[in-house]
């Protein structure tokens, strides 16, 4: 009896080696990572989610999942609070973020880091076609609507505005959404509005198909000295036919959207979610027409705070930096 317990038992501790050493092989963690987008009517949230696809796929344990937000100033301030793990963002956002200034002033958010630079997010000055306002200096004395308050766009409108040489006090500044600009200028309770998004956007292209439009041009002059002050801006041309009626290409500029972290990620993790984007960005071309921009080529152009050393390490090896 003694001598078949003896049996059962080393057969019992061999089966639990065996399955201990080559049993099976061993599941790798599970990483979770919320990407934090914008409205469900904008360029953030599809791409995303097709970001959230792509990791989902790429990386072994990976549970990605995209999810719609307020968009720029939202997400740095949900990756402050540990609530996301990765945010699309307006690269000035992220640079007011950085240095607390702006709408983050006395409020710093240094420990955010960049993965890379996406596409342009266009700033767009709307009117109508038979607005008397031709150029940015006719904003004076006009109702303008200069995105919510707080956002990146409400930034871009007064600085852009500054280099005019005009304030708020020159003009009745309108704190709205896109969607509330869109109304007010077809309505006639708005006779101008700033717009920062990529292009074409919806807001304005649903307009035009109701209504003939005009976009302002920069001047050149303007627009150079907006880039020295502001180095995350670039010029930017809007192609004739963007829009129903635009005939002819429209100068304006553009900050970049990107996409941020928080600086205690895992360098490995960062690493390998930049890969994994970079090897399929033809996914990122399929959920939107501005994944077209999205290339290892321009991935730090605009870069206006540090890179993640996990990001670094992959543009390192793929001749960036």
């Amino acid at each position: 009896m003694k001598k078949l317990l003896g049996v059962l038992l080393c057969s019992v501790l061999v089966i639990g080696l065996l399955a201990g050493c080559g049993g099976g092989e061993k599941k790798p963690a599970k990483q979770f990572v919320n990407i934090a987008t914008g409205g469900t009517a904008g360029v953030y949230y599809p791409l995303g989610g097709a970001i959230a696809e792509i990791l989902n796929k790429a990386i072994p344990g990976m549970n990605a999942t995209a999810q719609t937000t307020g968009a720029s100033v939202a997400n740095i301030n949900m990756l402050k609070d540990k609530k996301i793990e990765l945010g699309m963002v307006q690269n000035d956002t992220a640079y007011y973020a950085f240095n607390g200034a702006e709408m983050f002033k006395d409020k710093k958010v240094d420990g955010i880091r960049g993965v890379s630079t996406l596409y342009n997010e266009t700033v767009q000055i709307v009117v109508m076609e038979n607005s008397s306002i031709k150029s940015i200096n006719d904003l004076r004395g006009k109702k303008v609507a200069v995105g919510a308050i707080g956002s990146g766009t409400e930034a871009n409108a007064r600085q852009i505005l500054e280099v005019y040489g005009l304030t708020y006090n020159d003009l009745s500044p309108q704190y709205l959404s896109y969607a509330e600009a869109s109304n007010g200028l077809k309505d006639g309770n708005v006779d101008a509005a700033f717009l920062t998004a990529g292009y074409p956007t919806a807001a304005v292209q649903d307009l035009a198909f109701q209504k003939k439009v005009n976009l302002l041009s920069f001047d050149a002059d303007k627009a150079n000295a907006l880039i020295k002050k502001y180095p995350f801006y670039a010029k930017q041309t809007v192609k004739a036919n963007t829009y129903p009626g635009q005939t002819a290409d429209v100068q304006t500029v553009a900050v970049k959207a990107m996409l941020v972290v928080p600086e205690s990620m895992s360098a490995d993790l960062v690493y390998e979610i930049t890969k994994a984007i970079y090897a399929n960005t033809d996914r990122l071309k399929a959920a939107h027409k501005l994944g077209e921009g999205i290339t290892k080529e321009t991935a730090l152009e605009g870069m206006p705070i540090p890179l993640h050393p996990g990001a670094e390490k992959y543009f390192k090896e793929n001749g960036k930096k």
